[in-house]
């Protein structure tokens, strides 16, 4: 039986520099030729002095910056893929259904329910229908199922259900920031970002955490995290990398 030993993401000669231009347009590099390799299922904890590029590299991952030079080749769904190079629209595809990233923050549309900041990214996920197929019972009955899984991920998270239906906005942060791990859990991805996902959360809510992300990478989900905590970044990352 041949198996497929390529990596899920692979990371070569990646440079990025911000231009500093309060201090008279100092230049200050932050990531400078880094590579490494992650296969499906393994989860690669970025470990290194703060200022040492940790959160920028998983923001060149996202697309949120750009990179300077170097490649960032990624094997989506659909096939490989530059990040690196990929335009706006293809990266927006690969964050509907390939790439999830979970912050310290959530960043959700104001007056928008928890439980449907949680659904939408699930029904974002799904191939849109044609003209000729939708209907107002389809897209309810979509967003239905989308909603029960999200409803079940937030009971795993403890979020009482008095506040499924609030917007995050009027939550505390550890409430908010569960919330944001739901949307980030809930579809099943390929590239799974995790910027100190445990920030503000208490020790049970930080095990169920621990419990995501092993079932994500028995899916064959790559994980790059950012885990301060030891004790987190211990529970489940095979190997660590020391940017810097």
């Amino acid at each position: 039986m041949n198996l497929d030993t390529s990596p899920r993401l692979s990371v070569r000669g990646l440079a990025k520099h911000f231009t500093l231009h309060l201090r008279g347009g100092a230049r200050l590099q932050v990531l400078e030729d880094t590579s490494l390799d992650i296969g499906a299922g393994e989860c690669v904890a970025l470990v290194g002095a703060s200022g040492r590029g940790k959160s920028t590299l998983m923001k060149c991952l996202f697309g949120s910056y750009g990179a300077d030079a170097g490649a960032l080749r990624f094997e989506s769904s659909a096939g490989p893929v530059d990040l690196a190079t990929a335009s706006p629209q293809r990266m927006i595809e690969l964050r509907r259904r390939d790439i999830a990233y979970v912050s310290q923050f959530l960043r959700a549309v104001p007056r928008v329910p928890a439980l449907d900041v949680v659904a939408q990214r699930l029904v974002d996920a799904e191939p849109v229908p044609a003209a000729d197929d939708l209907d107002d019972a389809g897209h309810e009955e979509r967003l239905e199922a989308a909603r029960d899984a999200a409803r079940a991920l937030l009971a795993r998270l403890n979020l009482p259900p008095a506040l499924w239906d609030l917007p995050p906005a009027t939550f505390s942060g550890g409430e908010q920031q569960r919330v944001n791990i739901a949307r980030g859990f809930v579809q099943a991805s390929r590239l799974l970002l995790l910027d100190e996902p445990t920030a503000s959360l208490d020790a049970a809510n930080r095990r169920v955490v621990v419990e995501l992300i092993h079932e994500a990478k028995a899916r064959g989900a790559a994980v790059v995290g950012i885990f301060h905590d030891e004790e987190v970044r211990d529970a489940v990352a095979d190997r660590c990398v020391e940017l810097g």
